[in-house]
């Protein structure tokens, strides 16, 4: 039972992660920036975390733990959203959504490597269905070599964050992570909005952006994929989450009537037989029987 929660902890994750593109677009749309965006996501989120963990009376994490989380937050999550979004304005979309959806092989390498994770021929085969499955899904249109080398980096600190988490995640709650993780992000965003000044939404649409960006691709997703971490690893965890860019490709079509070409159904597919490849085979372990190919 603990491994199916995760499972399904990290795909209700990736799926509240799909909606970020698409609240993203809204509320630039309105006339917000990417600082003042990642500055009201992050501030929100913290204040929100932090009102549901004086509610049950949680501690704040101790000393040996906090500053990882806040690593995780202002260093972590900062670079890597920073990264991703600076490298759309020199590469296309596709191109980085591909790039991105790297890191999967990269959580497995450092499982493998730090983690002493040992690989299994089951999440090798799943590994490169879903690598597959998201260069399929996306659209490489290319673009600059600077834009290609921010969504790797991008890429690479996810993957850090994701092993970081896989420790601390065994000490704290994912109410305690998630408070200082956004806690942290979210002062960081904050200097630099006030920085360079704020653009605040000019309409009703734009806030709602806002509040949908906040509780469907903020506090749900990163809550859900810390609890869904701690109990199936960081490799399943990273490889599940590749249903991330399905949810936005069907959502992309659905709300602007961009096309879905055979070709990105194709991916969508491996992705999916990719996930219950990884499914049947924690289930099958988490049960003591080996699960059928």
């Amino acid at each position: 039972m603990k491994k199916l929660i995760g499972i399904l902890l990290i795909a209700i994750s990736a799926a509240s992660f799909g909606t970020l593109a698409i609240f993203g677009r809204y509320a630039y749309a309105d006339g917000m920036d990417t600082f003042t965006v990642l500055f009201i996501r992050f501030g929100i989120s913290a204040v929100f975390m932090t009102i549901v963990l004086l509610l049950r009376k949680e501690h704040l994490p101790n000393k040996r733990i906090l500053p990882q989380l806040v690593g995780m937050g202002a260093l972590g999550y900062v670079g890597q959203s920073f990264l991703y979004l600076s490298a759309i304005k020199y590469a296309s979309a596709g191109l980085v959504a591909l790039l991105l959806y790297l890191y999967p092989m990269f959580v497995f390498i450092l499982s493998v490597l730090v983690l002493r994770e040992k690989a299994t021929l089951i999440q090798v085969v799943a590994l490169i269905l879903a690598l597959i499955g998201s260069a399929l899904t996306v659209d490489p249109n290319g673009g600059q070599l600077i834009g290609a080398l921010m969504a790797i980096a991008a890429a690479l600190i996810y993957s850090v964050y994701i092993i970081v988490g896989t420790n601390v995640m065994k000490h704290v709650s994912a109410v305690q992570s998630s408070a200082i993780i956004f806690a942290s992000a979210g002062m960081v965003y904050g200097m630099l909005t006030f920085a360079n000044g704020a653009h605040l939404p000019v309409s009703n649409s734009g806030w709602l952006a806002m509040l949908g960006m906040i509780v469907f691709s903020t506090i749900i997703p990163v809550v859900t994929f810390l609890a869904g971490l701690e109990r199936i690893g960081p490799t399943n965890a990273a490889m599940l989450s590749t249903l991330e860019p399905v949810v936005t490709v069907l959502l992309a079509a659905w709300l602007f009537g961009e096309k879905l070409m055979p070709i990105v159904l194709v991916g969508g597919g491996l992705i999916l037989a990719a996930v219950v490849l990884l499914t049947r085979a924690e289930l099958g372990k988490e049960s003591g029987s080996q699960p059928g190919v």
